[in-house]
């Protein structure tokens, strides 16, 4: 209900679920962050300009993994993007069923660590990430970070959230 005691408050506009395909090549991975990127402007989303741009980095980082990593069983990949009144999740969703793990730095090597990437900016926001296998038997790894930052509180030193829930997009 509304301060007045009238009708129930609806849910933001901008909220609900997009997905789209696209091919496991290169070019998929520039045209799968302006989708996401123009999506968010187009449902008027209120993203915090930071959040967004990591959000824009996870999609880049999930996307090129999925090219890299599983084109060869999986020619095609699905992007989706699930916004809710405090919380925007983005996932990637291929067919090879190989689980990847976060590789710590190695200096040495020019890849790999794209995972930890995705893994550090969404704790960093006050977000959460994992990874699922598919019914199909591929995966979808996804990443849940919230629309503003997280102001440091008490408790917490650095202002992630210490909530005991792994998918904060969940109800």
């Amino acid at each position: 209900m509304d301060a007045r005691g009238g009708v129930p408050a609806r849910p933001p506009s901008y909220e609900g679920v997009w997905r789209f395909t696209a091919p496991a090549v290169d070019v998929s991975v520039p045209q799968a962050r302006h989708a996401v990127r123009d999506l968010l402007a187009r449902q008027g989303v209120p993203v915090h300009e930071d959040i967004k741009d990591g959000l824009l980095l996870i999609v880049s980082e999930l996307v090129t993994n999925a090219v890299r990593h599983a084109a060869l069983l999986s020619p095609e990949i699905a992007v989706e993007v699930a916004i809710g009144p405090e919380w925007v999740r983005v996932s990637v969703e291929d067919n090879h069923p190989y689980r990847p793990k976060a590789l710590e730095a190695d200096y040495g090597q020019t890849g790999g660590r794209g995972l930890h990437l995705v893994k550090e900016i969404a704790l960093e926001s006050g977000g959460a990430c994992d990874v699922e296998h598919t019914a199909g038997g591929g995966k979808i790894i996804w990443a849940a970070l919230p629309l503003a930052p997280m102001a440091p509180g008490p408790g917490t030193a650095d202002g992630r959230v210490t909530s005991p829930r792994q998918d904060p997009s969940a109800p």
